[in-house]
């Protein structure tokens, strides 16, 4: 078995990287399983946790209701939001995708991503995620992956 390379956040790069992933991802939210893929991307920023989009092949679509707001990112260019459904019970923008991301990035057409935080569990190959700190930051942080990491208030320089 080959040992797990550590990744440090402050060597990614600037603009993201986009990055192919076969690790074995699974989202859990309001008692349903939301994602099980071994086909995700993941986007790698400077100072940053990875951010891991989901192909929509392998995401409970009929959980996610159209959200209002939109917002822009330099890189990737728009975004929208979803809100997570399950019965009567909702997480307000949890889900967002870029519909028609710039060039660069044009792979992340459709992919979804979200806030690890507001989820009941991510997982990366078996590994329970946690969450960037910050409310607008939706990294996913494993062993694998050294910070300091922007919105970490022990690092107030990088929020």
């Amino acid at each position: 078995m080959e040992p797990v390379r550590e990744e440090r956040a402050a060597d990614y790069p600037r603009p993201p990287a986009l990055v192919a992933s076969d690790a074995h991802v699974v989202v859990r939210a309001l008692g349903e399983l939301f994602c099980d893929t071994r086909r995700a991307l993941r986007v790698l920023e400077t100072f940053h946790p990875p951010t891991y989009y989901l192909p929509p092949q392998d995401v409970r679509l009929d959980l996610l209701q159209a959200a209002p707001g939109r917002s822009f990112c330099e890189w990737k260019g728009l975004a929208r939001y979803f809100d997570l459904v399950v019965g009567s019970q909702r997480i307000e923008k949890a889900v967002w995708t870029y519909p028609a991301p710039t060039p660069a990035y044009g792979p992340l057409a459709g992919w979804f991503a979200l806030y690890p935080g507001r989820m009941e569990g991510c997982w990366v190959d078996g590994e329970r995620v946690r969450p960037q700190q910050g409310g607008f930051y939706g990294g996913w942080i494993t062993s694998r992956v050294v910070g300091p990491f922007k919105g970490d208030p022990l690092h107030p320089e990088l929020i």
